[in-house]
């Protein structure tokens, strides 16, 4: 094959749209407020097709108008999809203009899609003795496929793959790839709203084909079906032959593949270039004329196959599994479609895969340490260092489990050390000894990524990290809250530096992945010393962006000392009661039984009440609870919580159903789950704690997610019964903030009536509803208190009439009466929810009292939803970051005390605005006065903070 009998048809809108989500947590918005993301997103996926292939031949298509034979035919073909986010509305005339300066021919015809366009020119193409690679993620587009026409398909992740006869052979087990038109025939297309063939899946369809080969040849032989197969396929046969002719791609649009036309020419670079520097395309710019420049002295590569490609993977033996570690998931960060970061710095962005650095085209120094001698040496060198990134590389993913195998060091950009450890536990304690100098010094600064993980792990040698820390992870959370955080995304955004990927050491994930203990050393060094290097790197990125955000004082005063708090918390764990919760299961199952007979015996049948699609047979078609059930977009009747919460008032079934559903969760989730999660080596159970995941600065809880706990149900409150203090010598004591997030909203606002209310010790929400029904305190009914309770909460996150009236018994007309009167009675509290969204739109953020940022990209959109969300984020994102900033002040404070006064109380869980304490009953009238009184001095507002303290034989008693 000659190199320029290649043409590449690129789909324009698959590629705008995978760019603009790509960036969707990280939009590029340009001085001006344009949203840039589309535009940049398919034009680095654009230049990396045309740096990868250097093609001779290329053109872009695009959709003009929709289908109109396909409309024609069945009039809600598409009629199901979203509208097209503003971004990409102004994108595309942008983008065209870029292509036409570029001299890249634009392909379209009104009244047709660019699949049927791409499949006209690939056919003609074809007959002209040109190979044709369709630049594409959309499966449709497999039925084209032949021996000289292929899938080029972008991968989330980096790289792409192409897709010939042999790959949609095997992807949709067919023969012939024409057969791919049954198979979407079949089972039917949601995205574009084509119903298929009812009760027929990907599974059945393939099935289907291997056993009939066509539509039309299994709708010849559904006498060899059974059951409501057979009857649904026989009632549904024109259904089907429809939907095969619309999943058709037409190959007769009338335009013309003129292989001089579609020739890539050099481009208008000036023109190219003004328009990317009135988008702010700083970056692009360069990676736009370098890609022009080079093209003549770079040899034309042969498509890659597919398995050559080099994707990421989600596996780790490194033992940063959490959003710290190396090897990221695809559409984990903001990649482009080709492997592309986006960059978080405001005047950059992506650079291409094609030009980042990796460790072999990049110079460093990176060398094992050897027993003996050369370890003292190096120990020598290492504690006369100022600051020193390290990191462990350990046998598993569990800290509490795993074991060193190594640990990297590196003080110097593009120079480290690796030491390896022997896998015999004495002779590993014998090295960490050596290394106790330098991990215990108070003046050598630690970095890492995820330094919580490498503590914990040291934890189990009986090495305590001491001195300055600094954790590129926490530090990129507050600097971009909403992006993710593992090293591989932030190394190729900061630093345009693709790491070397854990699967080319260990394999993938599964029986025949090995420990890193199996690694050959050289590897291992390689792999080991380019993380501490790169974080290295990223600190001094991080250092000045947390400077120029104001939020290092945030870094050094809160997150950094809470790190070394949460993980003195997960090593310690807490005590279950598993004889208590295997009897809650036992009742449990009980009470779902009984459950599941009353919604048998209302329904009149027996059905699977989990099956979203029989339940909404029998509640919507049996049943006819509703007039006009709402559908989702497959067409199944909707039954999601929110619309039978709407339901369960009138419905005795509906209430049922709902109570059903927590039961079932709350026994998989929790009371069978937890007894699993118990620590063999300690009897007890750790949760992980994760600063970096709310965008809010509240902490998750993972393994087990011990914030989920339900509350508001007996049977959940039971679950917390199960959770004990270590002995008979301790008790649990926990510690609740008071409507803390009121508190906060009335001392932000500074409304008088609110604050008085709170110095005063009112129950808040009876003083509401005295304020706004008009009634004396003492005469306030309990439905008045707890309506009113309702607006108080429901205030801070937007809550509306309709939202009011489906959580209490108030119809939307009193609803919408009462939150009126709520902002009249509270007035200054209203101005400064407007205050605040005027904030956001001015600054694109708001903060918490302590200067935690949470930027709303979406504050000034022109969609009154996408906008209408951000604003009710405006309001709440301080309330809930304030709440969150506070109790950690008073964690760190409660340990240092705890720790200072070396008491025998250890601090367990925090959760929410509660923190649980595992107190050593002698300590316990000491510790309920140290802990109210660092709770409620955490912070000083204009309205007291307060802090119930209770204890008990378990967490339920003493919450």
């Amino acid at each position: 094959m000659s190199d320029n009998k290649r043409v590449f048809l690129v789909d324009a809108f698959a590629l705008i749209f995978r760019g603009y989500y790509a960036f969707i947590k990280n939009p590029r918005i340009n001085s001006k407020g344009l949203d840039t993301s589309a535009i940049m997103g398919f034009m680095n996926s654009l230049l990396d097709v045309i740096k990868r292939e250097r093609p001779d031949h290329l053109a872009v298509c695009f959709d003009n108008g929709g289908s109109a034979d396909r409309v024609e035919m069945f009039e809600a073909y598409k009629a199901n999809r979203d509208e097209t986010p503003e971004a990409i509305k102004i994108a595309v005339p942008i983008i065209q203009d870029i292509l036409k300066a570029m001299h890249i021919p634009i392909m379209e015809k009104v009244g047709y899609e660019a699949d049927d366009v791409i499949g006209t020119l690939a056919k003609q193409a074809e007959k002209e003795g040109y190979q044709t690679f369709m630049v594409t993620p959309d499966k449709d587009f497999a039925q084209l496929v032949s021996d000289n026409i292929f899938m080029y398909r972008p991968m989330f992740g980096g790289g792409y793959e192409t897709w010939g006869i042999p790959e949609v052979q095997k992807k949709f087990e067919v023969t012939d790839p024409l057969q791919v038109i049954d198979f979407l025939g079949m089972m039917g297309d949601s995205s574009d709203n084509i119903p298929g063939l009812p009760g027929v899946g990907e599974k059945t369809a393939k099935k289907f084909l291997a056993a009939y080969g066509s539509m039309e040849n299994l709708l010849a032989n559904t006498h060899e079906l059974k059951g409501k197969m057979k009857e649904k396929i026989e009632a549904n046969g024109e259904l089907g032959l429809l939907s095969k002719k619309l999943a058709t791609i037409m190959l007769d649009v009338p335009v013309t593949f003129h292989a001089k036309d579609f020739e890539l020419d050099q481009p208008d670079i000036p023109k190219v270039t003004e328009i990317f520097q009135e988008l702010e395309f700083r970056r692009l710019i360069d990676n736009f004329t370098k890609t022009f420049a080079v093209q003549t002295e770079t040899t034309p590569t042969e498509t890659q196959n597919p398995n050559t490609s080099n994707k990421k993977e989600t596996i780790s033996s490194s033992g940063k599994m959490s959003a710290g570690q190396k090897g990221t998931s695809a559409g984990a960060g903001q990649f482009s479609l080709f492997g592309d970061s986006s960059s978080n710095e405001t005047d950059t962005e992506t650079s291409s895969t094609f030009a980042r650095k990796t460790a072999e085209t990049t110079s460093h120094f990176y060398q094992s340490v050897a027993p003996g001698m050369a370890t003292k040496l190096f120990i020598k060198n290492l504690i006369s260092q100022t600051a020193v990134c390290f990191d462990t590389e350990t046998t598993g993913l569990n800290p509490l489990t795993a074991e060193l195998v190594g640990i990297a060091f590196s003080w110097e950009v593009g120079k480290g050390f690796y030491m390896p450890f022997p896998e015999d536990r004495n002779e590993a304690q014998e090295l960490i000894e050596q290394l106790r100098p330098f991990f215990e010094s108070e003046t050598i600064e630690k970095i890492g990524q995820n330094l919580k993980y490498d503590i914990k792990v040291l934890a189990k040698y009986n090495v305590d990290v001491k001195g300055k820390l600094f954790d590129t992870m926490l530090a990129h959370y507050l600097i971009n809250p909403d992006m993710r955080h593992n090293m591989d995304v932030l190394a190729e955004t900061y630093l345009n530096y693709t790491p070397i990927s854990i699967t080319e050491l260990i394999g993938k994930k599964g029986k025949n992945q090995l420990s890193m203990r199996d690694v050959p050393l050289e590897k291992l060094t390689e792999y080991a010393v380019e993380d501490t290097d790169i974080t290295l790197q990223l600190k001094e990125h991080f250092e000045k962006e947390l400077t120029e955000a104001n939020t290092r004082k945030l870094f050094d005063d809160i997150e950094i000392p809470l790190l070394r708090v949460l993980a003195a918390m997960e090593l310690e764990g807490i005590n279950l009661d598993e004889k208590f919760l295997n009897s809650l299961s036992e009742a449990l199952n009980s009470d779902i039984l009984n459950l599941e007979k009353s919604i048998y015996e209302a329904a009149g049948e027996e059905f699977n009440i989990a099956s979203p699609k029989q339940l909404g047979i029998i509640l919507f078609e049996k049943l006819k609870l509703v007039d006009k059930p709402k559908k989702t977009k497959t067409g199944q009747y909707a039954t999601g919580e929110d619309i039978l919460s709407y339901l369960a008032k009138d419905h005795e079934i509906i209430r049922n159903i709902l109570e059903y559903r927590g039961l079932a969760k709350l026994k998989s989730t929790y009371v069978d789950a937890l007894p699993t999660q118990v620590e063999e080596a300690t009897g007890r159970v750790h949760t992980d704690y994760m600063q970096t995941v709310a965008a809010t600065g509240r902490l998750s809880s993972n393994n087990p997610n011990l914030q989920n706990i339900p509350i508001r149900t007996e049977r959940g409150r039971q679950v917390r019964k199960a959770f004990i203090p270590r002995n008979e010598d301790y008790i649990l004591l926990a510690a609740d903030y008071s409507q803390i997030e009121l508190r906060i909203i009335a001392a932000l606002s500074k409304e008088e009536t609110m604050i008085e209310a709170f110095k005063n010790g009112e129950d808040i929400h009876a003083s509401t509803a005295s304020k706004v029904f008009n009634v004396p305190l003492d005469e306030v009914s309990r439905e008045q208190r707890s309506n009113a309770k309702t607006v108080n909460f429901g205030i801070i996150y937007g809550v509306s009439a309709f939202g009011l009236s489906n959580q209490t018994d108030m119809s939307r007309g009193e609803a919408k009466e009462l939150i009126d009167t709520y902002y009249e009675t509270y007035p200054k509290l209203r101005a400064y929810m407007s205050e605040q969204v005027d904030f956001a739109r001015d600054h694109g953020y708001v903060q918490t009292v302590l200067g935690r940022r949470r930027y709303l990209k979406d504050i000034n959109s022109r969609n009154a939803v996408v906008r209408g969300a951000a604003e009710r984020n405006a309001v709440n994102a301080p309330i809930q970051g304030s709440a969150a900033d506070i109790i950690k002040i008073a964690m760190i404070n409660i340990y240092n005390k705890l720790e200072a006064g070396n008491y025998k109380t250890k601090m367990l869980l925090q959760v929410h605005d509660e923190l649980v304490f595992d107190v050593y009953k002698p300590e316990l009238e000491t510790i309920k006065t140290l802990v109210k009184t660092e709770m409620e001095s955490a912070f000083v507002l204009d309205v007291p903070l307060d802090v119930e303290v209770d204890t008990g034989v378990n967490w339920l008693e003493a919450h």
